[in-house]
């Protein structure tokens, strides 16, 4: 018996002929199917460089118009929360299901590694598993499309020769979209930053493990308004993010803390005033939270009260700092580096609306 619905999880950076073929099961299982969108709101990066309505706008014009109708395309934050993140695709699918006391829900996905765990995160659900099929994945063509950009701007982009390397394995819709997307101002900016962290990640290859970075940051709320800088260098050059850098190998995490809040921002206040106004402490350690490797974070939360906001000069690797009202961060998500927008949810509360779809 067909289920009621199908679900589809996926990122989609950007979406291929494997995708494509998921996406057919999913149709074949289920009179309905909903394609969830992962890092749904990110803002854009050599990973994530393409948005979830762009993303959305390829699926749609790989199937037929009849297939199109039986479609629904969620988008989804990346909570790093697994149980957060399970519970809202079970929310979003729910609104979409017939009102009868079991529906039946058909998972599609294919075991590849780590990343597919969640697939067996939805007990009730019926899994359907795929064996992947063969040929580049997404992280190759975003590479093979960066690597088409040269440094020397005076060289034109080789996207058409790119693009060659893969009629093959991606949906000619998508390789249009593509074609008109690399033309935009933010693909040079992107290649920019790819090239940047492939530097980066070639300069620990000789390592005999791969390394894991330690660093610090600091959410400090005052008033309602939150401490923001926005970042001077790549990666994420002009997105918002909290205070913070690498820990030292002669400090504690409360000395790198407060060392770095001050070199960034220049508040200045007493030991004694900060350790009183600290409220937690959460270590981020998720694998994908940085594209510059595995970085586990030790966050402090601060809350000086409602007190006269301290005054605040960019300097080291901010190119600016401000005081932003903690009512404004949500309408701010996709403008943020990293995971700090999620860092910020976690302390301050700042989502909770359902997500929006089409």
């Amino acid at each position: 018996m067909p289920s009621d619905i199908a679900v589809l999880v996926g990122r989609f950076q950007p979406f291929h002929d494997a995708h494509l073929a998921l996406l057919g099961r999913a149709l074949a299982a289920a009179s309905r199917c909903v394609v969830v969108i992962g890092s749904a709101f990110q803002a854009r990066t050599p990973k994530n460089p393409f948005t979830w309505k762009e993303r959305a706008e390829m699926i749609r014009q790989a199937l037929p118009e009849a297939d199109r109708a039986r479609l629904a395309i969620v988008p989804m934050r990346d909570y790093y929360d697994e149980a957060r993140w399970v519970a809202s695709v079970r929310e979003v699918v729910a609104t979409l299901l017939p009102p009868e006391e079991a529906p039946r829900v058909t998972l599609v996905g294919h075991l590849k590694d780590a990343t597919s765990s969640y697939l067996a995160a939805f007990p009730g659900w019926t899994l359907a598993s795929v064996d992947r099929l063969p040929g580049a994945g997404a992280t190759q063509l975003r590479d093979a499309l960066f690597a088409a950009q040269p440094a020397d701007e005076h060289t034109p982009p080789a996207v058409d020769a790119a693009l060659a390397a893969f009629v093959d394995q991606v949906p000619p819709s998508t390789i249009a979209f593509l074609r008109a997307w690399t033309a935009m101002p933010h693909y040079a900016e992107l290649a920019a930053e790819w090239r940047m962290l492939k530097r980066y990640r070639e300069a620990w290859r000789a390592a005999p493990h791969e390394p894991t970075f330690v660093t610090v940051d600091a959410v400090v709320q005052c008033a309602g308004r939150v401490l923001l800088i926005q970042r001077g260098k790549a990666p994420g050059r002009g997105l918002f993010a909290v205070p913070g850098g690498f820990l030292e190998p002669r400090e504690t995490c409360w000395q790198s803390c407060l060392r770095e809040l001050e070199e960034e921002t220049h508040l200045k206040l007493l030991d004694a005033t900060m350790r009183r106004s600290l409220r937690s402490l959460a270590v981020f350690d998720h694998p994908d939270r940085s594209q510059r490797g595995r970085t586990i974070t030790h966050a402090h939360h601060f809350d000086l009260g409602d007190r006269e906001l301290p005054e605040v000069r960019a300097d080291d690797d901010a190119a600016s700092v401000q005081w932003v009202p903690i009512a404004d961060l949500a309408a701010m998500e996709d403008r943020f580096f990293d995971d700090h927008f999620h860092m910020l949810d976690h302390f301050l509360g700042v989502t909770g609306a359902p997500e929006p779809r089409v």
